[in-house]
């Protein structure tokens, strides 16, 4: 691929030479409204978070309602065929600056971390959009970001000051098209594989339950409180909003537990000049729960394996010492189990869907099959064997995703700079970088 400084010069002889802000008409902020209200007033508002950044379409049916009258919506309702640019977020993995179409028939606005762009008179919006995909994977989007207390904010005057060059309109139809039929098969075969993924989570829930249900049939249950012999939890000081380096103190988020796994990167570094509390710090062998997540990941479970030093807890994970009679892995797998699941679903409580609570004392409830702790080990032992087979089709199968995305990317990114002609081009002799 020809590099972001070089490509302008190398483009067809008939297309334009100019910049990005010659392709719109026009930019302006978001807004976010008021709280929804009983009238018609109510449109829907999206939000990055109602991106498909794969498509890259909003999800207009994903988004909020708000209240925005009829003077707002005048200066922010959204058109089919304008583009929305996030210009306010993004995170350490994810650079601010993506673009996606509107394409909804309903009234919406987009938020005011947004921003509306409108196609100039003889631009294709659909080729705008790849246009934009291309810039941001291009790194443009980067070059113009201003980071503020962990916020990236878009200089917008200097990415759309970015060079460009650009077809008349009936070439841009021609790219648009081979591009939403070419990137329309590369995600059909993404959508297959992650259907694969999806089936294979089930099967290996599915593998989990049985287990389970068969121990219980056999042993019985008793309430994990019986085995339970200490319980303490950490603290949230004021942290950085970036993971600490491995010779850094951290503090650990909730994301670093999902059902049978622990993940040590998902931590906020410690500021400087801030003591850390070494009772906090978590070892190797700690049983850690989650109090607080999503309803779907409330009470995550899992064992600390091997770990740095340096990873102190927060206040909304549970550390829990148990009996010698219990295995801390054998507690993690019957956590992974639909009955503990739905429970720690059906108890948790909190002030959205998107944070939920759950009660030690609810904890403590959990139903324990009753096995030797020889037993324990061996079932442990058995659940992760098909774990690990199962892990290795998934990682093969996220690969071939990751392989469909940068090919998808490189070939919009090759037509939309024009270095191949549609017109006699498959797409198929695009390789990605």
């Amino acid at each position: 691929m020809t590099t972001v400084d070089h490509w302008v010069n190398q483009a067809p002889a008939h297309w334009t030479r100019g910049r990005l802000k010659n392709l719109i008409s026009a930019a302006s902020n978001g807004t976010w409204g008021s709280d929804p209200k009983e009238d018609a007033t109510n449109v829907r508002c999206i939000r990055a978070a109602d991106f498909n950044r794969i498509q890259r379409r909003a999800n207009v049916e994903r988004a909020p309602f708000r209240s925005i009258d009829k003077q707002a919506l005048r200066q922010h309702q959204l058109h089919p065929g304008d583009l929305i640019l996030e210009k306010s977020g993004g995170g350490e993995r994810q650079p601010v600056g993506m673009a996606v179409l509107f394409e909804g028939a309903d009234r919406a606005v987009c938020s005011n971390f947004c921003a509306k762009v409108t196609p100039a008179s003889g631009v294709d919006s659909r080729f705008l959009n790849y246009v934009f995909s291309a810039a941001y994977s291009q790194g443009l989007t980067e070059i113009a970001i201003k980071q503020t207390t962990g916020i990236q904010n878009l200089d917008m005057g200097a990415f759309l000051s970015a060079s460009w060059a650009y077809p008349e309109m009936g070439e841009q139809h021609r790219i648009a098209d081979f591009l939403d039929t070419e990137t329309a098969r590369i995600d059909r075969l993404a959508s297959l594989q992650t259907e694969v993924i999806v089936r294979l989570d089930e099967r290996e829930s599915a593998i989990v339950d049985l287990a389970i249900d068969n121990l219980i049939e056999r042993a019985g249950t008793a309430p994990f409180r019986r085995f339970i012999t200490g319980m303490d939890q950490g603290s949230s000081p004021q942290c950085d909003a970036v993971p600490a380096d491995d010779d850094e103190w951290g503090v650990l988020k909730v994301s670093c537990l999902r059902p049978g796994s622990f993940r040590p990167d998902q931590n906020k570094r410690l500021p400087e000049g801030s003591l850390p509390d070494s009772r906090n710090e978590v070892r190797a062998g700690d049983l850690l729960i989650t109090r607080a997540n999503t309803p779907q990941l409330v009470g995550s479970t899992a064992v600390v394996p091997a770990v740095r030093r340096g990873l102190l807890l927060s206040d909304k994970i549970f550390r829990v010492t148990i009996a010698n009679s219990l295995d801390s892995h054998y507690v993690a797998l019957i956590a992974r189990g639909s009955r503990v699941r739905a429970m720690c679903s059906a108890s948790s409580n909190g002030a959205s869907q998107s944070m939920a609570n759950i009660r030690f004392d609810e904890v403590k409830e959990w139903p324990i099959p009753v096995i030797s702790k020889s037993e324990q080990k061996k079932v442990v032992s058995e659940i992760d064997r098909s774990r690990t087979q199962t892990a290795a089709l998934r990682t093969r199968i996220v690969r071939q995703l990751d392989l469909l995305a940068e090919r998808r990317q490189a070939l919009i990114t090759a037509a939309v700079t024009g270095q191949f002609d549609v017109s006699t081009a498959s797409g198929r002799g695009v390789e990605s970088p």
